[in-house]
């Protein structure tokens, strides 16, 4: 049965590990998103392949017990932010890696200026700085949904909390952060071509 402790990887990595385009694109996804390690990347397209193997298991079901899942798995989307309110079973198809590298909490903190690179909003996140709805995420990966992007703020605790330190540090203040939220919104997502990699 195995060490019931010892958890299992939730990702597989590429099935060949010497080809230069796909080394070359994760490199580029690497430097875009201020990622740790591969493992990340591998770990996103890992959930992309999870959730479009359920869209393809049931969309040729006819139950209501598989459209029940079919509208569990699109709420789901559609909550995180990876699909619109009208998108179909097929849209969750044609899901990239961007769209969902967009949604981790990393992203979202720097999109929303709290921070003025990548590097930095991992620094943040993974010293208690930064909190979703009032609970503090150290977790960079975090999918923020939806409803939770607007409540990203500093903690109560943090030095950085105080527009006085902000100021000196460096960070710039909330109107300055709306104007820069607003330029990057507008701004073109950096391209991300198809990363391999399979889940298990």
């Amino acid at each position: 049965m195995g060490d019931t402790k010892k958890q299992r990887k939730k990702y597989r990595g590429p099935s060949h590990p010497w080809q230069k385009l796909r080394i070359e694109e994760e490199q580029h996804v690497l430097k875009a998103y201020g990622l740790k390690n591969k493992t990340e990347i591998w770990r996103m397209a890992s959930q992309l392949k999870n959730f479009a193997h359920q869209a393809k298991k049931l969309n040729p079901l006819a139950t209501k017990e598989a459209e029940k899942e079919r509208q569990q798995l699109l709420q789901k989307l559609i909550k995180l932010g990876l699909l619109q309110h009208t998108a179909k079973l097929d849209d969750v198809l044609s899901l990239s890696l961007k769209d969902i590298l967009e949604r981790r909490l990393q992203t979202q903190v720097v999109r929303r200026g709290l921070a003025k690179s990548m590097r930095e909003a991992r620094q943040l996140i993974t010293h208690k700085h930064i909190m979703v709805k009032g609970q503090k995420i150290t977790a960079p990966s975090y999918l923020v949904a939806i409803q939770e992007q607007e409540a990203l703020a500093f903690a109560g605790n943090s030095p950085f909390s105080n527009p006085e330190r902000r100021k000196s540090s460096g960070f710039p203040s909330p109107e300055t952060e709306a104007s820069e939220h607003s330029k990057r919104a507008a701004q073109p997502k950096p391209e991300i071509k198809r990363v391999e990699a399979a889940a298990e």
